[in-house]
């Protein structure tokens, strides 16, 4: 009998995957009950400010044409300032 104890011409076929130790699927957190239109206008520093005394855990301040990733993330605010001063607000 050859080396591994194999019969020549026996292939032993594909072999089920198996799912073992994974990770539950998060769950996000929950979006503060805030409305962005009220931070346009405000001076980054009040904006920051009042978005993490809201309850956002991320904070983003940006220049005008900043060039960003679109993926949308959960209990995220950002600004678009110029001038040091809110011109545009949005979250995720």
């Amino acid at each position: 009998m050859p080396c591994g104890g194999r019969r020549p011409g026996f292939r032993r076929g594909p072999r089920p995957p198996t799912v073992r130790g994974m990770a539950p699927i998060p769950t996000p957190s929950a979006q503060p009950d805030d409305t962005p239109d009220v931070y346009v206008g405000l001076l980054v520093d009040a904006a920051e400010q009042r978005a993490r005394r809201h309850g956002w855990s991320t904070v983003r301040s940006l220049p005008p044409g900043a060039i960003i990733t679109m993926e949308f993330r959960s209990g995220r605010i950002n600004f678009e300032v110029a001038d040091a001063v809110v011109t545009r607000c949005w979250v995720g």
